[in-house]
């Protein structure tokens, strides 16, 4: 409890009070002096209190103290003594509630930035798919000694390096196609050692521990490859001078809840990958936006502020948790948590035991293409014509519901967009599978939502084609749905 003066002075406060504010015995300092207000100078605060403004009526204040960050909550009360108005406050430790309230933001925030980088990943994966098409288009139509196939060829290599950026923000979004199966990481580890050690050079030292047991998880091979990698080359890049990184893979059972940060890692068996680093470590005040997507300590130019907030959405859509922890000038450590997973007795490495890619041929079935953009669907109509298909178009669900009330119209393969206007890919597809069964389909879409993703995969019959994809991609697909 306080007793405060007009001017804002400490009259008395009681034992409680003083080691909140840390105040010696005998010692009275001006309150402006012991905390900060939150959104408006303290004087004011005090001023309108004084006058019978906001009496009772409690205000979140920071303590003014090095090296410790600790939030009151202050309620004012209004008094005489001799004929002179002074305050009377309680305090309570808000500490905990504005942590809370923080997390809950940076939450929030994660979760906004995430929906804005999945829909711009989105549109631009429309406009990468049209690009990359038509100059495949163009590429048939010039031979490499024509003097434009160079310049074609620059914009097919740049079109795909867009692609790639476009995938970094759909891994921060939890919104790329994954395949996710049983994944030994020594497995993993031991094939990316050669490519580990080219990228960090010779002036650092990387070093594998893998501890005893067994290191299986649920994932997507490349996926988790990408992760590994990222979080190597942001170690290299914060030891200019060199240094050495240490990954270290373990079993974990955690009997109780882990809580920290902003999130609650259940209790169970999981897999630990730490990767820790002896270089200049990250600031207190960068841990909180290390996992942002462009948030970057380095130098314009140097890096996107994508590689650790790709790490950060590949986790989380594979079930798994990330925490980074660091000490200034001492280095930093990042830690993983994945579910143990048992491998299956007859598992297949689907990656080692990869069946042989179809050619595409020249077809001769009638494929209804449902794509709304129309610089896509013109692309994909004239690249499966060339390829001897015949196609209908439709630029939504319900034109091609329409197209099919023809009871003599045979249709083959239907080509969906996933995402449209009005019903999506799954749903019309389901309807029309009601008069057609036995149609086969293949789904296109820049970016993939667990929802829809879940209806496309319980219809039988049905592929999966990620966009952008180029000419190749796409008539190799439909060519294996007609075989």
């Amino acid at each position: 409890m306080l007793k405060i003066s007009a001017e804002g002075a400490l009259l008395e406060a009681n034992i409680a009070a003083r080691a909140i504010l840390s105040l010696e015995a005998d010692t009275m300092r001006p309150l402006f002096e012991l905390v900060e207000g939150m959104g408006r100078p303290i004087a004011d605060w005090l001023a309108d209190a004084i006058n019978g403004r906001g009496l009772l009526k409690p205000e979140i204040v920071r303590t003014v103290r090095p090296g410790q960050e600790m939030f009151l909550q202050i309620t004012l009360g209004r008094t005489i003594e001799d004929g002179q108005t002074v305050l009377v406050g309680i305090l309570n430790d808000a500490t905990e509630l504005k942590t809370l309230e923080a997390q809950f933001v940076q939450s929030q925030k994660m979760q906004a930035i995430g929906q804005l980088a999945g829909g711009v990943a989105h549109d631009f994966n429309n406009l990468l798919t049209a690009i990359s098409g038509h100059c495949d288009l163009l590429l048939l139509r010039h031979d490499p000694g024509d003097p434009d196939y160079a310049d074609l060829i620059q914009i097919s290599q740049n079109a795909n390096r867009a692609a790639s950026l476009v995938g970094q923000l759909l891994a921060f979004s939890r919104k790329q196609n994954l395949k996710p199966r049983a994944l030994d990481l020594r497995d993993t580890m031991s094939d990316l050692a050669h490519l580990l050690n080219r990228l960090i050079g010779e002036r650092i030292q990387l070093e594998v521990i893998h501890a005893p047991g067994d290191q299986v998880i649920r994932a997507d091979r490349r996926q988790m490859e990408q992760v590994i990698v990222n979080l190597v080359v942001n170690a290299r890049d914060a030891m200019r001078d060199g240094g050495r990184i240490t990954v270290t893979i373990r079993r974990q059972a955690l009997d109780d809840p882990l809580v920290r940060d902003r999130a609650h890692v259940p209790p169970g068996d999981y897999v630990v990958i730490e990767v820790e680093d002896t270089g200049t470590g990250i600031a207190p005040d960068g841990i909180s936006k290390i996992f942002e997507p462009f948030y970057t300590t380095k130098k314009t130019g140097e890096g996107t502020g994508l590689g650790l907030s790709t790490a950060y959405g590949i986790v989380k859509q594979s079930g798994g948790y990330i925490f980074a922890d660091s000490t200034p000038g001492q280095g930093a450590q990042f830690s993983l948590y994945f579910p143990s997973h048992e491998t299956p007795e007859d598992s297949v490495d689907e990656e080692r035991a990869a069946k042989p890619a179809v050619a595409p041929a020249h077809g001769g079935g009638v494929i209804l293409l449902v794509e709304d953009e129309a610089p896509v669907r013109a692309f994909a109509s004239r690249a499966l014509r060339m390829r001897g298909y015949t196609v209908l178009e439709a630029e939504n669900a319900e034109q091609a519901l329409e197209t099919l009330e023809d009871p003599d119209l045979h249709v083959d393969v239907f080509l969906t967009d996933v995402i449209m206007p009005g019903l999506d890919g799954p749903t019309w597809v389901r309807r029309a599978l009601r008069q057609r069964p036995g149609t086969r389909t293949v789904f296109v879409s820049g970016y993939s939502e667990e929802g829809r993703a879940e209806k496309q995969a319980r219809i039988p019959n049905s592929v999966f084609l990620p966009k952008p994809f180029s000419l190749q991609q796409l008539t190799a697909v439909v060519n294996e749905q007609f075989q």
